[in-house]
């Protein structure tokens, strides 16, 4: 048995021996295949970058520009105020008593004269027909002091009487008769306290909250508070202007830099606190001449139509005042200004189509656009779009400035091609990486299977073609392949 196993022992060790050799055979030519295909690839590019001693030039970077011209622009000038309604009333207590109803809803509009509250109001009607029982008493008081005078007048004629009787009775007649003019008086007196009962609504407007309830006790000596009524339609807005505005707005003036109607026809705009505009438009109503000294500022008041009633008191608003026009105007577009601590700057193209750098002094920002006050000459070309690419210094390659939403459509498909093809690449190198010992074992296993040798012509094509995915994930390492060689 042990001469019948030895055959079958050598030959499998024999076959095993050529499977190793074969597998070391292929794993020798993949090597040299890499090593050359590194080689090749090194000597291409040193041979790319050594023939020509001259610097690429890169070609001008396309801007987009528009070109500063002197033309009239609205004085636009915000300010952040506040609503005011346009008239208050407080609805105090009149007279002393017990509030017996509430006659409105709170928070809703009511009318002039409507009743808001009713006080117990016995106890001033007790009052005023006291008065009238004291007025009766004089008016009899002065009738009957009137028929002595009559008497008396004729006997005193007669001299049946002495001057001094006739005197006594004229004065009678006139203390009488100033009785009934002091309980007149009180009666007209009563009566207004008795209609002070009735709380009635002073103006039209909207009604606040209740601020006494049924039961509650109200004073007259204390004014007690029962709501207020405020006026919606139409309604202030207050916002203030600092002195050294003022000051410069009537230097402007004098200049001619500043043209500014009468204050009835200085219109303004508000914009919400939501960001949006106010359908409707105001116009100033008061412009205070005095400035405050513990802020340094001048009051100024607009007057806004409220309808809708959107506008409430005391609700914040941006005024935007459209006071008058500037003759002579730079307005630049929003984007092509450059906010720096150090201040505003744009990108200037100059002689030559050279980017350069202008700082700039800024007004007041309106619909998008600046205005330039200092720093920018009219005929002068700004870039708008393309800030961000280009240096000071860089060539440039300009053209009129288009919307913005055309250059932003056709700047989006750039940006979102260069982070793909990043992704594939980065994957690519990932599968090489993790699949080269699989790769080395399927070679042997094929080199196994095969009873014949391979083709020269088809195994340098394998190598060549592992080879070259090999370099591409960057998975030799020149410094072995220059060692090996």
């Amino acid at each position: 048995m042990t001469l019948t196993r030895e055959p079958a022992i050598t030959d499998t060790a024999n076959t095993y021996v050529l499977n190793n050799t074969k597998m070391t055979t292929a794993s020798s030519k993949l090597r040299r295949s890499s090593r050359f295909a590194l080689v090749l690839l090194i000597s291409t590019i040193i041979s790319a970058c050594g023939g020509d001693d001259t610097p690429l030039q890169m070609p001008p970077i396309p801007v987009e520009i528009i070109v500063a011209e002197s033309k009239p622009s609205p004085n636009v000038i915000q300010f952040p105020g506040r609503v005011q309604a346009i008239r208050t009333a407080e609805v105090r207590a009149r007279v002393t008593g017990i509030v017996e109803r509430r006659l409105y809803n709170e928070g809703v509009d009511v009318k002039e004269g409507q009743v808001l509250f009713q006080i117990d109001p016995r106890e001033l009607r007790a009052k005023l027909n006291g008065v009238n029982a004291s007025l009766a008493r004089a008016e009899a008081t002065v009738a009957n002091a009137a028929q002595d005078v009559a008497r008396f007048k004729g006997l005193v004629a007669d001299q049946a009487i002495s001057e001094q009787e006739y005197d006594a009775a004229v004065a009678r007649l006139r203390t009488a008769e100033a009785d009934v003019a002091q309980f007149k008086a009180q009666q007209e007196s009563a009566e207004l306290n008795l209609s002070f009962a009735t709380v009635a609504a002073p103006i039209q407007g909207r009604a606040g909250r209740a601020q006494v309830t049924e039961g509650a006790l109200v004073s007259a000596s204390s004014a007690t508070l029962m709501t207020t009524i405020e006026q919606l339609d139409p309604v202030y807005v207050n916002f203030s202007q600092s002195s050294s505005d003022v000051l410069r707005a009537r230097r402007e003036i004098a200049l001619g830099i500043l043209e500014v109607p009468e204050l009835e026809r200085i219109t303004v705009e508000l914009i919400l606190e939501d960001g949006r505009q106010y359908n409707q438009t105001g116009h100033l109503d008061f412009f205070n001449f005095a400035v405050d000294p513990a802020t340094g500022t001048v009051a100024v008041r607009a007057e806004f139509p409220n309808s809708d009633q959107i506008l409430v008191p005391g609700q914040f608003v941006q005024a935007r005042i459209l006071a008058g026009v500037r003759p002579d105007s730079i307005l630049i577009p929003q984007r092509a200004v450059q906010l720096t601590p150090q201040g505003a700057t744009l990108l200037i193209v100059g002689e030559g189509d050279v980017v350069e750098t202008r700082a700039i002094t800024l007004g007041e920002l309106y619909q998008g656009a600046w205005r330039v006050t200092e720093g920018l000459k009219p005929g002068e070309r700004v870039i708008v779009e393309g800030v961000q690419k280009v240096r000071p210094g860089q060539t440039v390659s300009p053209q009129p400035y288009h919307h913005a939403s055309s250059s932003s459509e056709s700047s989006e498909p750039e940006q979102n091609t260069a982070p793909e093809a990043d992704t594939q690449d980065v994957g690519a190198s990932t599968d090489l990486n993790s699949t080269d010992v699989t790769d080395s074992e399927n070679l042997a296993e094929v080199v196994e299977t095969n009873d014949a040798p391979a083709p020269n012509a088809d195994s340098s094509t394998d190598q060549a073609d592992v080879s070259e995915e090999t370099v591409s994930g960057d998975t030799v390492n020149p410094n072995t392949a220059e060692g090996e060689q």
